[in-house]
C-alpha cells in the first residue's frame, strides 16, 4: 500500500523538544555542551556593527579634499567622543579659524582624500540570544548558537502573530467553546500567557495588553479583528516579527471556531506553569507553526529525538484542513490504495475518516488532513 506523510499538528502533554538557537551573525557562544540553562539564560552573544555617520570634513572647513589631511587631529582607527575636535584650521594671524567637531561617539573608519569626507562608526550594539526554553545544551554551534533539548508539553497552532515571549499560563475562559471572559482580565494577568477559549475581539485584546499580559491563545478570531489589532492586512509571508505588545496564537483558524477540547484541557491543566510561546507562522514551503511550550523537566542528551514526520495510517487521529470539514477532528478508518476523483475532477489518494462529533464518515484527500501527534 502507498504511504503518505503529513505534517503533524502536535498537541501533546509530553514530548522531547529540540530548538536550534542561532545568532543572525557570527558571535560568541557562552555555554558548553551538557550545560543546563533556564529559559532566560543568554546562550550566545553577537555585536551588531554600529551605524556610520558621514562627516563632510573638507566642506565644513572650507578646504579642498587634498588639503584635509594636513589639518586632521585624528586618524583612521582613532576613537573619538562627541564634541571632540577632529580637525582645525587657523586663519590669518590665528583668527577666523574653523573647527570640525565630532557629532557622535565612535571610531574613524575611513578618511576619503577624494571626497573630503570621513566616516564615524558608532559603538557596536550587543545582541543577546536567550535559550527561550529551559533545557540542556545538546550541541554547541561554534560562533553561531546552540541546539537545546527539553521535555514537556507542546501545542502547535494554526496561525499567530508576534514573536517569542514567556509567562505563566492563566485561563481566562470558562471552556473551549466559550469566548474570552472580560471580567477575568485583571491586573493579576500581568506577565501571563492567557488561555482564552473560543475567540476574542479587539476590546479583549486591547484590555489584555492594558493589564500587562504577554500572550493570548484562542481558538479563532475573524480577519477583521486581526486587521484591527495589527493596523494593516497581513500578507502571506512569515509572521512573528510584528511590532505588537502581545503575541496572539490561534489554535483552530479564522472565524467562529471553538478551541479543540483536548487542547483547552491540556493548557488549562498547566495553569500556573511558565510557557514559552512564539506566534511565528509560515504556510508555504518550510512550514512554521506557532507554538506553546511548557517544559516539564530538563532532558539529557540520551533522550530520543522528537518525531519530525508521521506516517498517515489507519487509526491516526487527524484534523481536516479544508472545507467542507475545515477544523473538524476525525479518525482514519481506511486508506484506499486506488486513486479517487474529487470535486475538482483531479485524481488523488484519499483517506476514509470518521468524524468525531457526529460519527459520520467521509472520503477526503490525504493532502487535506494533518496528523494530531499525541
Amino acid at each position: 500500500m502507498p504511504t503518505a506523510y503529513t505534517p503533524g499538528l502536535q498537541v501533546t502533554e509530553h514530548t522531547v523538544i529540540r530548538k536550534v538557537r542561532r545568532l543572525p551573525l557570527k558571535g560568541e557562544v557562552l555555554v558548553r555542551d551538557g550545560q543546563r540553562v533556564t529559559a532566560d539564560a543568554v546562550v550566545a552573544r553577537a555585536l551588531l556593527p554600529g551605524i556610520i555617520t558621514t562627516v563632510k570634513a573638507a566642506e565644513g572647513l572650507n578646504l579642498s579634499p587634498s588639503e584635509l589631511s594636513q589639518h586632521l587631529k585624528k586618524h583612521e582607527g582613532d576613537s573619538v567622543e562627541a564634541g571632540e575636535v577632529l580637525a582645525e584650521t587657523r586663519g590669518f594671524l590665528g583668527m577666523f579659524g574653523a573647527k570640525l567637531i565630532a557629532p557622535v561617539c565612535g571610531t574613524i573608519e575611513y578618511i576619503s582624500p577624494v571626497t573630503g569626507t570621513l566616516g564615524l562608526r558608532e559603538a557596536p550594539t550587543p545582541l543577546d540570544l536567550t535559550a527561550y526554553i529551559a533545557g540542556v545544551v545538546e550541541e554547541v554551534l561554534p560562533e553561531e548558537g546552540v541546539t537545546l533539548v527539553a521535555e514537556g508539553a507542546l501545542v502547535q497552532g494554526i496561525f499567530g502573530v508576534g514573536g517569542e515571549r514567556r509567562g505563566a499560563l492563566k485561563t481566562v475562559a470558562t471552556g473551549p467553546d466559550a469566548p474570552l471572559d472580560d471580567a477575568l482580565l485583571t491586573p493579576a494577568c500581568a506577565g501571563c500567557v492567557l488561555l482564552g477559549g473560543a475567540t476574542a475581539n479587539v476590546t479583549h485584546i486591547r484590555r489584555a495588553i492594558e493589564v500587562g499580559a504577554v500572550g493570548l491563545i484562542v481558538g479563532a478570531v475573524s480577519d477583521a479583528v486581526l486587521r484591527a489589532y495589527l493596523g494593516y492586512d497581513i500578507g502571506v509571508a512569515i509572521t512573528g516579527h510584528e511590532d505588537v505588545a502581545l503575541t496572539l496564537i490561534l489554535t483552530e483558524g479564522f472565524g467562529q471556531l471553538a478551541m479543540a477540547a483536548r487542547t483547552f484541557q491540556l493548557l488549562d491543566s498547566l495553569q500556573g506553569r511558565e510557557a514559552s510561546i512564539n506566534g511565528a507562522t509560515q504556510i508555504r514551503a518550510g512550514v512554521i507553526r506557532p507554538e506553546i511550550i511548557v517544559p516539564e523537566r530538563l532532558a539529557t542528551q540520551s533522550d530520543h529525538p522528537a518525531t519530525r514526520e508521521s506516517e498517515l495510517l489507519v487509526g491516526c487521529r487527524v484534523r481536516l484542513i479544508r472545507e467542507p470539514y475545515f477544523g473538524r477532528f476525525a479518525t482514519v478508518i481506511a486508506m484506499p490504495a486506488e486513486l479517487r476523483q474529487i470535486e475538482t475532477e483531479a485524481m488523488v489518494r484519499v483517506a476514509e475518516v470518521r468524524l468525531e462529533d457526529d460519527a459520520t464518515t467521509a472520503m477526503v484527500p490525504r493532502a487535506n488532513v494533518e496528523i494530531i501527534q499525541e
